[in-house]
């Protein structure tokens, strides 16, 4: 089975299971993924996490049952996998912008969020600039936090590292430290495999001992899929990673090998228009 289709089985699952309580591991073993490939690649396709595409579809579903039967809100308040009447309201304001007595009685608007369908975009309208480059063993130095995958906090707690990192003089004591082949500051997702958690690393590559303070991560021998980024941060970097998963890995014989993933950003103004940075992906054949 291809990328693509095991990625449309995946999300075929969720719509079969949205009135199940079903887990991420779940999810992801319907795409023959680790549940952060899984849950990485979900969000850089569709901007949103895994459980906020389940909270979406089941409040849809729920708004359309609410206008179109006389159903007790109660009664579709437990139908839909929340507790209390409360809860329910409370998500269905977030997400309407009406509570559900006032989508009954037909005031405001609601939201429909609808099943997705898979399109990739096998030629790209922009080219993509990239090489495969093989690369012995090294290490990085740096700090590091682990994140639940079960409460996607990854999500807003990896910007919150780098807004740390780069006001309390961490940043700049990596790049102090940086005497490998990678003259920058990396971004690494590691430690991830089946795990229902993942390590977040901020880090410089450096070869010797290791300065106080700091931890070291090694960095396995790869052949390496090297994108190129230009642009202001964040924006440009998340330009090219929905690229890499709708265009490239789609029309290449490769596949991501499962280990750590680097986003590696030079010395400059990241802000910049004419930033450059990368996208380092360990490759595997399918």
């Amino acid at each position: 089975m291809g990328w693509a289709e095991s990625l449309q089985q995946a999300i075929d699952f969720m719509e079969e299971n949205l009135l199940q309580e079903v887990t991420i591991e779940d999810i992801a073993k319907q795409a023959n993924s680790s549940v952060f490939h899984f849950q990485r690649t979900f969000s850089i396709l569709t901007d949103m996490a895994v459980g906020e595409y389940l909270r979406k579809r089941r409040l849809t579903l729920a708004a359309y049952e609410l206008v179109s039967t006389s159903t007790k809100i109660i009664d579709l308040a437990y139908k839909y996998g929340y507790d209390t009447p409360e809860a329910f309201t409370k998500a269905f304001r977030r997400q309407h912008g009406v509570t559900p007595s006032e989508a009954r009685k037909n005031v405001g608007k609601l939201q429909s969020y609808n099943r997705l369908v898979l399109q990739v975009n096998l030629k790209g309208a922009e080219p993509m600039n990239y090489k495969i480059v093989e690369k012995e063993a090294f290490q990085v130095v740096g700090i590091k936090r682990e994140f639940s995958m079960d409460t996607e906090e990854n999500m807003t707690g990896i910007p919150r590292m780098w807004t740390e990192a780069n006001t309390d003089g961490t940043s700049d004591l990596l790049l102090q430290h940086n005497n490998g082949n990678l003259k920058a500051l990396l971004g690494v997702c590691a430690n991830f495999g089946d795990k229902r958690t993942m390590d977040y690393w901020i880090a410089a590559a450096r070869e010797g001992e290791i300065p106080v303070g700091l931890h070291q991560l090694d960095i396995p021998a790869s052949k390496w899929g090297v994108f190129e980024v230009h642009g202001a941060m964040p924006h440009a970097m998340q330009k090219v990673w929905k690229q890499i998963y709708s265009e490239w890995f789609p029309s290449n014989p490769y596949e991501a090998a499962g280990t750590a993933e680097l986003e590696v950003y030079p010395p400059g103004d990241a802000y910049s228009t004419n930033y450059y940075s990368e996208i380092w992906i360990p490759l595997k054949r399918h």
